[in-house]
């Protein structure tokens, strides 16, 4: 069978995580397993190594560690990763380690190993120390803004090469600006993703919704992509495309080659063809979520029953991508737009955003349409006559400020 590229996400704990942040649905996967028991074991490790590897073409390889949080797991378990992959990597390979935290666990010796294994680090964190705290909480509902940026600091101090992720909330969505300029100029980002929650809720079950997927005695109720409605926490489509075009122009205006954010980096990609995130890409299907007992989902989204695809420890990376149900599973990103989006004039931009927030209807009343289509619509029109000289230029091989001029750059 053919190797073709895919990105994973790894799951070493499973959803055990030492915060309890307000909208993250992927705290309530632990619904799915034995609480007490999502660490994932050196067998599983080894095997998942071996395999995904194998069905892994030459070249650039990137193994990606989530959670919950992965570090959890302990420096012990990465060491024994790092060592497997030196082991099992064929020559050709170059492999790149990726790791998603909220950085409170991060100290001195855990900067060094990261360091030193040249770890691509994101870190979590929601704007300054009054909109991040609003909803990143740990167990005792108590803000971790300074944990975060403690850990964060010191990654920092290690030269470990670090982005910054920012969910997009109702808590910091009307602050774009504030919020921009505390990464870029008091966190010291270079590179920035934004990430809008929108969490589905199915009717009957929002007072279970805003008690962070729990039931009235506390346990953990699974978060499935169901229900036409959204929580408080989520954001609004209208806000959502203020807050990107309040950004872009701050970074088009002071940060281009200096300050990456990622929606002007993929737009970019794909005026030129090139679809380097899932969201935006015309099909997705080749990015699954591997649970810490080997489990393996279509999406980190759709880690619920119906989109189990196989376990590494019995199946092969690429049958299970290749399977008819997977393939259908990212075709139908393409097939099931509605009318209204392929009529769109940014739809190259576009190509309707993550299938797990189409639950929204068209204007003539026709389903599958992305709760965030207004702000993305928005965004898109106001970003593109910008990002399409850019992609102009690049491919004219010239400089993004010089073939925009003086006074654009």
């Amino acid at each position: 069978m053919r190797r073709r590229p895919f990105h994973l996400v790894a799951k070493p704990t499973g959803a055990a995580c030492n915060l309890d942040c307000s909208y993250c649905f992927f705290l309530s996967k632990e619904a799915l397993w034995d609480p007490r028991g999502q660490r994932m074991s050196e067998p599983v490790l080894r095997r998942f190594i071996e395999r995904y590897l194998a069905a892994q073409p030459d070249g650039e390889v990137e193994i990606a560690w989530q959670g919950g949080e992965p570090t959890m797991r302990g420096l012990d378990f990465f060491r024994t990763a790092v060592a497997l992959v030196e082991e099992m990597r064929r020559p050709r390979q170059r492999v790149r380690h990726a790791v998603q935290t909220n950085a409170t666990l991060i100290d001195e010796q855990w900067a060094d190993f990261l360091a030193d294994n040249r770890f691509l680090v994101g870190v979590s964190v929601d704007g300054p120390a009054d909109l991040h705290d609003r909803y990143r909480v740990n167990r005792a509902g108590r803000g971790t803004y300074r944990q975060v940026v403690r850990g964060l600091r010191t990654l920092q101090a290690h030269d470990v090469d670090v982005n910054l992720l920012c969910t997009v909330n109702a808590g910091n969505v009307e602050e774009p600006l504030r919020v921009y300029r505390h990464l870029r100029d008091e966190l010291d980002a270079s590179f920035i993703q934004f990430i809008p929650i929108v969490e589905r809720v199915s009717t009957g079950e929002e007072a279970v919704a805003e008690a962070g997927w729990r039931d009235d005695e506390g346990r953990r109720v699974l978060y499935r992509q169901e229900g036409s409605g959204t929580t408080s926490r989520s954001v609004l489509p209208e806000a959502w495309g203020r807050f990107l075009i309040e950004v872009f122009d701050e970074w088009f205006a002071h940060d281009v080659g200096r300050v990456f954010i990622q929606h002007a980096e993929v737009m970019l990609g794909a005026a030129l063809g090139r679809y380097s995130l899932c969201v935006h890409a015309p099909e997705c299907g080749d990015a699954p979520a591997m649970e810490h007992n080997g489990d393996v989902y279509s999406c980190d989204h759709f880690v619920e029953p119906g989109y189990r695809l196989g376990s590494v420890l019995s199946d092969d990376f690429q049958a299970m991508l290749s399977s008819p149900r997977q393939r259908a599973f990212g075709a139908a990103k393409r097939s099931a737009l509605p009318g209204q989006c392929l009529r769109c004039p940014v739809r190259w931009a576009c190509h309707g955003g993550c299938p797990k927030d189409r639950f929204d209807v068209t204007r003539d009343g026709q389903g599958g349409l992305n709760h965030l289509c207004a702000g993305y619509y928005a965004f898109f029109t106001h970003a593109a006559p910008t990002v399409l000289r850019m992609a102009e230029a690049v491919q004219r091989g010239l400089p993004v400020t010089d073939a925009l001029g003086a006074d654009d750059a």
